[in-house]
């Protein structure tokens, strides 16, 4: 999942994972693997893993094929050669954009992602060069119906630990601290709440709002680093119309 913390990005991002789910599931089990591979097959004693869990469930990945994944990276350690890569730079109209990677071919992956920036009116930039515009926080989505009551499940988040809740119109969004993520979105899926999203993010600090005529060229380009298949997750800071 991607993009600033609003809604309508969100709901855009997740209209365009729901299209893809095999691939989405793909990319989900190879955080699984990585994370088991860093810190072992038990959710509740490795804290990532517990939060690419949360993430996996929060996408509709069912928790058979979730037990499968971690049974298999744990059978397979051996065999995972995964690198974590990082690129920043800058998108059309001064967007800044952060694309995190899973890679066995790191030489691969960059003139990929450069190709991507290049293509769409972007530039790849150094390291450093866009990350102190993001904070690493939690980002829960949910969505309202009639059966929630909104006050109720605002006191519930801050009770557990939450930092914000933001009501965007046709969802409540909670903000936590990377290191609470877990705690909160424990304590309200006890509660009995289903997530839209749920997952630790890059959130901007500030934003940018596209204009119209590069409004095209932005999304093209960020829908090219997400279709790849050695991106994990893409964060940006734009403000787009939906």
């Amino acid at each position: 999942m991607s993009g600033h913390s609003k809604w309508a990005n969100i709901k855009h991002k997740k209209e365009r994972t729901d299209a893809k789910r095999g691939k989405i599931f793909t990319k989900i089990g190879r955080e699984i693997a990585v994370a088991v591979k860093e810190g072992g097959s038990d959710p509740e004693l490795n804290a990532k893993l517990k939060d690419v869990v949360a993430k996996a469930k929060a996408n509709n990945m069912p928790n058979d094929t979730i037990l499968r994944s971690i049974k298999k990276a744990a059978g397979e350690l051996g065999n995972i050669n995964y690198e974590s890569v990082v690129y920043e730079g800058y998108g059309p109209g001064g967007v800044a954009v952060i694309v995190e990677g899973l890679t066995d071919n790191r030489n691969r992956t960059a003139g990929e992602v450069r190709h991507s920036f290049d293509k769409n009116g972007g530039s790849l930039g150094a390291t450093g060069c866009v990350a102190w515009m993001f904070e690493r926080k939690g980002v829960i989505v949910i969505e309202k119906n009639d059966n929630i009551d909104e006050d109720e499940l605002m006191l519930a988040a801050l009770d557990a630990g939450a930092l914000d809740v933001q009501d965007d119109e046709v969802a409540l969004e909670i903000t936590t601290d990377a290191a609470s993520f877990s705690e909160v979105y424990d304590s309200l899926e006890k509660s009995g709440y289903a997530f839209a999203m749920a997952e630790v993010q890059l959130v901007p600090s500030n934003t940018v709002d596209v204009t119209e005529e590069t409004e095209e060229s932005v999304q093209k380009m960020l829908d090219m680093l997400e279709d790849n298949d050695d991106v994990q997750n893409v964060y940006h800071n734009a403000v787009m119309d939906e």
